[in-house]
């Protein structure tokens, strides 16, 4: 009898401590169809427990085929213990993730298992997040990786003006204009010469504008090869052409919140402007051979030493585009045309050529200055740039010896011309050569106002011992015009 009470107490305790427990617990038989479920099983998919006993596997589990159940009854009679990974479907319809627990069971001859589900919803979620974020992390190292090595094509590409050096009224005029756009999101043509510094004058856009806090991003238009305009404005998907071996992004989606810079954008094909011209009205793309379209916000700088309006005349240019790049136009004037700044900008390439080299710093005199200044400068700054360097790398006993080429209408103490030209064929008079002498002399003391000794006077412009100098004068009778 005592025994007896033992075995119902058991019994009872069972019972309650299956009631009380936090997991969802079933019972079915061989095929699926419940015999016992706890309230926890009820709380879970919302049924009242006699609803539950009517139900099965299959109505509750949205993965479970009833042709598979066969086979997944014998993996549990066999693994005894079994854990997956499913899903239940409440009685309201909502799609629960659960971890279930499965044990087989022999009870008075028949099969039976039961169950222990656990709602893993809450580390679902974390783990789509961790994913999420997981795959946001590898985006952002993919498209980091991507920049950095645009950047260093960049590097490699750029001429190292450093900073827009000037103080002329031209110049001033161009940085308030940069003062005045900069703060917009307009678009900008800038046009100008090859040489003029047209991509120092994009820069110092981005750098003044809202956007500067994000990359800019530099496409050289004239050095991407025609079948890969696309590809490099847009990107491509990995297997969309021959070469494509991994996804790669395109200027715009790296640019994107940032501002891309179209250096020479009058070298872009013409069945390319259509699609580029989409792409500015509505900020909107697709990779080369993806159909995802994906949108981008960018501030577009471009830049050209071609006659846009020319090559629209003769249809190498949509007008359209040219209205949609050219909102608010600036042009950089020539080097020759701003001469008051070559002081500046010849003492700043100096210092830059002096510690880029790792040289001694040569002294540039006036006479030098001079030189530079009456020089056409058909290069711009860039070859500005270029001849202070290779007189730095050539300098010796720290004197810089500038190779600039030597034309009559370039350099004011080359002798003026003759009013009557003199064939290559015809030798000149001693008369003619002492004519010449008199006018090179003439014009240099004018030009240095006849300063004689020291730097950038007479003597050194036309490499002569101021004594030698001195005595010329004399001897051709020149004198000083009070």
């Amino acid at each position: 009898m005592k025994k007896q009470n033992n075995i119902e107490m058991f019994l009872r305790l069972a019972q309650f401590t299956v009631e009380r427990a936090d997991e969802a617990i079933f019972w079915h038989d061989h095929n699926g169809a419940f015999k016992h479920v706890n309230e926890a099983a009820c709380q879970h998919l919302g049924y009242s427990r006699n609803e539950l006993i009517g139900l099965t596997v299959h109505d509750i589990a949205p993965d479970m085929q009833k042709d598979s159940w066969p086979a997944f009854w014998n993996n549990i009679k066999k693994r005894k213990v079994y854990t997956i990974e499913t899903r239940h479907r409440s009685k309201d319809g909502q799609i629960i993730p659960v971890e279930v627990y499965v044990n087989f069971m022999e009870f008075e001859g028949r099969e039976y298992a039961v169950s222990f589900v656990r709602d893993i919803t809450e580390r679902k979620l974390n783990e789509e997040e961790r994913t999420k974020a997981f795959e946001e992390i590898q985006h952002l190292k993919e498209q980091l990786e991507l920049e950095n090595e645009y950047l260093h094509e960049e590097v490699l590409e750029l001429q190292p003006y450093g900073c827009i050096v000037g103080k002329s009224p031209a110049l001033q005029n161009i940085l308030r204009q940069i003062g005045m756009v900069a703060p917009t999101d307009a678009s900008v043509l800038i046009t100008g010469e090859s040489g003029t510094g047209k991509e120092l004058i994009a820069r110092e856009i981005h750098k003044q504008s809202p956007r500067n806090d994000r990359s800019m991003i530099r496409v050289n238009c004239a050095s991407i090869p025609k079948d890969l305009y696309e590809s490099e404005f847009f990107g491509h998907v990995k297997g969309a052409f021959t070469g494509a071996v991994r996804d790669r992004a395109g200027r715009f989606e790296l640019a994107h919140e940032g501002t891309l810079f179209l250096d020479e954008v009058g070298e872009i094909p013409l069945e390319l402007q259509s699609k580029l011209l989409r792409v500015l009205q509505e900020g909107s793309y697709e990779r080369i051979g993806d159909e995802k379209t994906r949108q981008t916000n960018v501030r577009i700088v471009a830049a050209t030493n071609r006659n846009l309006k020319k090559e629209i005349e003769i249809g190498k240019f949509r007008e359209d585009l040219y209205y949609r790049l050219n909102v608010f136009p600036i042009e950089v004037i020539p080097l020759r045309q701003r001469r008051g700044d070559i002081p500046l900008l010849a003492a700043y390439f100096l210092d830059s050529a002096v510690k880029r080299f790792n040289c001694p710093k040569p002294i540039l005199t006036k006479a030098d200055v001079l030189q530079l200044q009456n020089y056409a400068w058909p290069g711009n700054i860039r070859e500005l740039q270029n001849i202070i360097e290779r007189a730095v790398i050539t300098q010796s006993s720290n004197r810089v010896r500038l190779d600039i080429p030597l034309k009559k209408e370039d350099a004011s103490f080359s002798p003026p011309p003759t009013k009557s030209k003199i064939p290559n064929t015809v030798l000149l008079t001693n008369s003619d050569i002492k004519r010449i002498e008199r006018d090179n002399i003439a014009a240099v003391l004018k030009q240095t106002k006849w300063k004689i000794f020291g730097n950038a006077g007479a003597a050194e412009l036309i490499e002569l011992k101021p004594t030698t100098l001195i005595a010329k004068i004399k001897k051709l009778g020149l004198k000083k015009q009070i």
